[in-house]
């Protein structure tokens, strides 16, 4: 078993509440319960020998193996070929359909021999809260009762199970199936008081994944994309929704915590949040795709995030939104970190929690307010006292832009005028006083527009660096910063003008390498972290969002189609992209995948247009 495989070596598995990392060797490495920001039950990823693990596979570690989805859903499915036969392991989460949250959660894992002989061994190791807790085991007929502090977990099997481990308080198992034979095991996490289990049969785990199947192509059909890609737009989209917590319908950023920016490195965070900025900007990509009832449902978790600071206050106090929340809004995410994990191939610290969400970080307001304009289209209008928690939240930004901010990457280097705080800050009066005028709502709009006037010539005073001839990260500064690729999607400037083109050819000479985009230079702007890092997929599809815009089609798609070549077997990115074509950082990130979607509607849309042009429609 290889200790620590490369992190896009992994497919995605989960039920919409949670969810679970699998090797391509057949390995659960990752898995936190009950929630996506829960303490993990399996982190042998960040520790192989403390963290924990759930394998089922081959007990030949030497035959090849293969990975895919079974087509349009989220059931897993890694192959393993040798000359004696060749065995499957399926993988998949029941997903939550009621919107409810339940400390209750089946892995469900299922094996067969397709052809040949194959023999299986299955190992579980669970190691509660991080490692942390210890943990009982109670083994009865092929069913194995783990239980901590807090939390239980059960493990039936229809393959012999014996104790195992230096304590035997783990288990294992050996099975040897011929072609057309089947072997499950599943396993249910849930409260220390959790009724066990109905029994297990082979029947009920073939049911259990056709409803599966069902549920996902349901879902996957009823996207209206219709363009070049769909294969990667699909795989995007069920993505995006396995990282969504179904109960709020606010996103993660990403499955995991602690994967390194780079190897041996420091930037290891906590990824399993919902940031503001990310959540907003998925709105318009849902949308697109047809997805309405998800998005409808973030933009109403985002105005309740806008109401809970402002509800019951004379006047705005602190910031009415913070950067990120956990998936039900608690704004609570103390960073710790986990001294006994020595981080995936030796990258410490590994944190959990994320003290960026204190940070100022003034774009977020932008974000927020495209969110709630492009609901507009389908009619989510806020109530009476939802807009006026909107009003009151301009009102404080009116007050509030002009001043240094950590800024869009949470750099913990200190605050400066950051060019693209500022431009959000613009785009946060704009839809304000759209959505005003377009539903008649009461708004001090001359104040706003004051606002929004001023911040497009400060912006476009200090931002502006002659030197370069392009719009830089921060004032009176010279370093390029991939964040301003947005620019266009929300016209702050037309992406045909001579200020944006010019920044977008300094961007191509500076932070685009094959295509591929840095979001800045660390060298050059020093971010308060120590090492270096990759390539970030979510600029490379703003990058060709960007080039698509500005008319530069034949480079948008060939950028576009050379990104798709870095996406894992499965259609899965992390979120960033290593010096020889690795994956880097938490996995999967929705970032990336949303602006991948995002990518590709800009891109058939300028492409289709260019044809009809040239037929002369």
């Amino acid at each position: 078993m290889d200790r620590y495989p490369p992190i896009a070596e992994h497919g995605l598995v989960g039920d919409l509440q949670t969810a679970a990392l699998v090797s391509s060797r057949g390995v659960v490495d990752w898995f936190a319960a009950p929630r996506f920001d829960s303490p993990s039950v399996f982190a042998a990823l960040l520790d192989h020998d403390r963290g924990g693990y759930f394998r089922f596979a081959p007990v030949e570690e030497s035959t090849s193996c293969k990975q895919l989805y079974y087509p349009d859903t989220a059931v897993l499915v890694t192959r393993f070929m040798s000359p004696d036969g060749v065995g499957e392991v399926f993988d998949f989460m029941p997903p939550d359909r009621m919107g409810t949250p339940t400390d209750r959660h089946v892995l469900v894992r299922g094996v067969r021999a397709v052809r040949g002989t194959v023999r299986f061994t299955l190992e579980c190791r669970p190691r509660f809260d991080y490692g942390r807790a210890t943990h009982e085991l109670d083994l009865r007929d092929n069913t194995a009762a783990f239980r901590a502090p807090g939390i239980a977990a059960h493990l039936q099997s229809t393959v012999p199970l014996r104790p195992d481990g230096a304590e035997a308080r783990d288990v294992r198992g050996e099975i040897t199936l011929n072609t057309g034979e089947h072997a499950a095991a599943l396993l249910t996490v849930h409260g220390p008081d959790g009724e066990p289990p109905p029994p297990l049969t082979q029947g009920g785990v073939s049911e259990q994944l056709w409803e599966v199947v069902d549920f996902w192509q349901r879902w996957v059909r009823g996207s209206r994309y219709r363009g070049r890609w769909p294969g990667m737009v699909n795989r995007s989209a069920i993505t995006l929704k396995l990282l969504t917590y179904a109960p709020t319908g606010a996103p993660i950023a990403a499955a995991t915590m602690g994967l390194p920016e780079q190897v041996g490195g420091e930037r290891n965070w906590d990824y399993r949040y919902t940031w503001v900025r990310d959540g907003s900007l998925s709105v318009r990509a849902l949308l697109d795709l047809g997805f309405v009832e998800e998005a409808a449902q973030f933009t109403s978790w985002l105005g309740e995030r806008l109401g809970d600071r402002l509800r019951g206050m004379d006047g705005v106090e602190g910031e009415p939104l913070q950067v990120m929340y956990r998936v039900d809004g608690d704004p609570e995410l103390t960073e710790e970190i986990l001294e006994h994990f020595e981080g995936y191939r030796g990258s410490y610290p590994v944190r959990a929690g994320n003290a960026a969400a204190d940070q100022l970080q003034l774009d977020i307001y932008g974000e927020a307010l495209y969110a709630l304009a492009e609901g507009q289209e389908i009619n989510m209008r806020a109530g009476y006292h939802g807009w006026k928690n909107l009003a009151r939240t301009l009102d404080w930004l009116a007050d509030s832009w002009d001043r240094p901010d950590e800024g869009v990457w949470e750099t913990r280097g200190g605050r400066k005028d950051f060019t693209f705080s500022r431009v959000m800050s613009w785009a946060a009066f704009d839809r304000g006083l759209r959505l005003a005028a377009d539903f008649s709502r009461p708004a001090d709009t001359l104040r706003w527009t004051a606002a929004r006037d001023a911040i497009l010539e400060q912006v476009m005073e200090r931002g502006w660096n002659e030197r370069e001839q392009a719009l830089t990260q921060y004032y009176g500064g010279d370093v390029l910063d991939a964040s301003l690729l947005l620019i266009p999607r929300v016209r702050f400037l037309a992406p045909r003008t001579e200020s944006w083109l010019k920044t977008l050819d300094a961007m191509e000479r500076t932070l685009v390498s094959d295509s591929l985009v840095y979001r800045y230079d660390p060298t050059a702007s020093p971010d308060g972290l120590r090492g270096s890092e990759g390539t970030f997929s979510l600029c490379t599809f703003l990058y060709v969002d960007a080039l698509a815009r500005a008319g530069r089609l034949r480079a948008a798609r060939y950028a576009f189609e050379k990104m798709q070549t870095y996406a894992n077997h499965v259609g899965l990115f992390a979120e960033e992209i290593g010096p020889s074509g690795e994956q880097l950082g938490n996995f999967p990130q929705a970032f990336t995948h949303l602006s991948l979607i995002m990518a590709a509607t800009t891109l058939d849309d300028t492409l289709d247009r260019a044809l009809d042009r040239e037929h002369g429609y």
